[in-house]
C-alpha cells in the first residue's frame, strides 16, 4: 500500500548553472507542492500504513529549512533544481521515514519531478 501526504512551501531561487540569460537565473519565486509518499504494508490492527501525523511531524523541520526561503542559501541546495530539491528531501526524511518511497516536487501546476532514491 502505498499513502502520500502533500506539504505547501513557498521559496525563492535562482538556477544559477543555466546558460546566460536564461529566465532562470534570476531570482524568482514558486508555490511549491511537496508529496512524501510511503509505501509498506496496512498494519494489521491499526487498519493503516502510518499515521498521517508521524509523517506531518517529520516534515516539520524540513519545512522550516525551506518555506519563505532563499532556496540557494539552505547548505545542499546551491543549484536547487527542483529534482535537486526532491533529492535533498528525500535525505533529510529518510532517517525518520524507513518506508519513504518517492518525493513529488511540483513547482508549477505543469511541471515538477519525482525521486524514488538512489
Amino acid at each position: 500500500m502505498e499513502i502520500f501526504k502533500e506539504f505547501h512551501i513557498e521559496a525563492a531561487h535562482w538556477l544559477p548553472n543555466v546558460p546566460a540569460g536564461h529566465k532562470c537565473g534570476r531570482m524568482h519565486g514558486h508555490s511549491f507542492r511537496i508529496e512524501v509518499h510511503i509505501n509498506g504494508p496496512i498494519d494489521s490492527q491499526l487498519g493503516w500504513v502510518l499515521d498521517f501525523a508521524e509523517i506531518k511531524e517529520a516534515f516539520t523541520p524540513v519545512e522550516e529549512k525551506l518555506d519563505h526561503r532563499c532556496l540557494n542559501e539552505v547548505p545542499g541546495l546551491e543549484n536547487p533544481t527542483s529534482e535537486n530539491l526532491a533529492r535533498w528531501i528525500w535525505h533529510e526524511l529518510r532517517p525518520s521515514l524507513p518506508l519513504l518511497s518517492k518525493i513529488i516536487v511540483r513547482e508549477t501546476c505543469t511541471s515538477g519531478c519525482v525521486y524514488s532514491g538512489d
